[in-house]
């Protein structure tokens, strides 16, 4: 896509901080900076989200973050991740390129990753009868 910040950032007309890159997949240092080591994976073929993105490059990404994870664990001193993905803009979604945070998390680290959510009102019986996969 044209106008794609990320698209632009593969085709190298945006400079970026890369950590890994493979055939289908690349991933740099979020701009942001707003904790030590957040990092973006994308797929190399523009995806508006998780939901027009194709099964094959839903399992390169997968194994990317994989990859990233344990290097991030094993060779940087970090004791865990927590990985994000928000697919659509009533889900928070920014740039429409698919993207997927990785933040690497070191023990006490005090970052708050999930928000405060409110009650739900449904009972999870009623939730799984209404999401249930047949």
């Amino acid at each position: 896509m044209e106008d794609c910040l990320f698209c632009k950032i593969i085709k190298g007309e945006i400079p970026s901080f890369k950590i890994y890159e493979d055939e289908y997949v690349y991933s740099f240092l979020d701009i942001s900076n707003d904790c030590n080591g957040h990092i973006l994976v994308i797929p190399k073929k523009h995806f508006e989200n998780i939901f027009d993105c194709e099964e094959e490059y839903l399992v390169k990404i997968s194994y990317a973050i994989k990859l990233i994870s344990n290097h991030l664990t094993k060779n940087c001193g970090f004791d865990g991740v927590n990985i994000i993905n928000s697919s659509g803009k009533d889900a928070e979604q920014t740039i429409l390129h698919l993207h997927f945070h990785i933040l690497p998390r070191k023990r006490g680290d005090n970052q708050k990753i999930f928000p405060s959510l409110l009650k739900n009102e449904k009972s999870l019986e009623e939730i799984c009868r209404e999401l249930k996969i047949n």
